[in-house]
């Protein structure tokens, strides 16, 4: 039986601010959604819907604004349901992600316009799977 491979490696500025909800389960997940460059001479984007779980999301809810640039590393998903005012079949592709890598410092945010969600420099250490992080250390 041969083995599919479902992976997406997308790089784009977030297009607004990441927004966190809870599971029924208890699970926190984030959505925010990214606009990747065309390469063309018309200046057209790609948009893709991004979730983050658990972790993850829990960074880039605290790291990430609308206009910074990231890596996303993930797979894709579809979904999809019986519109129920219509009655019509719906359907949605969107990213789920595996990796997200900023890009933009808050000191280099090249947006123009969006602003850094941490501007403090703080000595914080956190643990992240029991490993301290000297978050002084974290260039951006």
């Amino acid at each position: 039986m041969a083995r599919s491979i479902n992976q997406v490696i997308l790089l784009g500025r977030l297009t607004r601010d990441p927004e966190q909800r809870t599971t029924a389960s208890g699970k926190n997940v984030v959505s925010f959604s990214i606009a990747v460059d065309r390469p063309t001479q018309d200046d057209q984007a790609d948009f893709f819907n991004i979730t983050a779980w658990d972790k993850l999301g829990d960074l880039v809810m605290q790291y990430l604004s609308k206009g910074r640039r990231v890596l996303v590393q993930g797979r894709l998903r579809q979904d999809s349901w019986e519109d129920k005012e219509t009655g019509k079949r719906q359907s949605r592709i969107e990213v789920t992600a595996s990796d997200v890598t900023f890009l933009d410092g808050p000191n280099n945010d090249n947006s123009g316009s969006a602003a850094p969600k941490t501007t403090k420099k703080e000595e914080v250490v956190t643990e992240i799977d029991d490993k301290p992080i000297d978050l002084s250390e974290i260039p951006f």
